[in-house]
C-alpha cells in the first residue's frame, strides 16, 4: 500500500513544534498596513498554536496520526 502524502498547503503554513503542539501565523500582517499601529503589526508578527478546534484536521493534513 502507497505511503499517504501530506497536504502541501499545510506544510507550508504549520510548524510542529518540539512539545507537539501546532503553530501558524497570524493573519492581516500582508498588505494595508498603513492604518495600523506598530503594536498590531508587531503583536502580529509572532507565531500562535492552533486552536482546539483546528487541531485534528491539521493533525489529518500533515499527516501527525488520527
Amino acid at each position: 500500500m502507497p505511503k499517504q502524502k501530506t497536504n502541501s498547503s499545510a506544510k507550508k503554513r504549520f510548524k510542529v513544534t518540539g512539545s507537539g503542539k501546532i503553530v501558524r501565523n497570524k493573519a492581516f500582517k500582508n498588505h494595508i498596513l498603513t492604518k495600523k499601529t506598530t503594536k498590531q503589526k508587531r503583536a502580529l508578527g509572532h507565531d500562535t498554536v492552533i486552536s482546539p478546534a483546528d487541531e485534528r484536521n491539521v493533525k489529518f493534513m500533515l499527516r501527525l496520526g488520527k
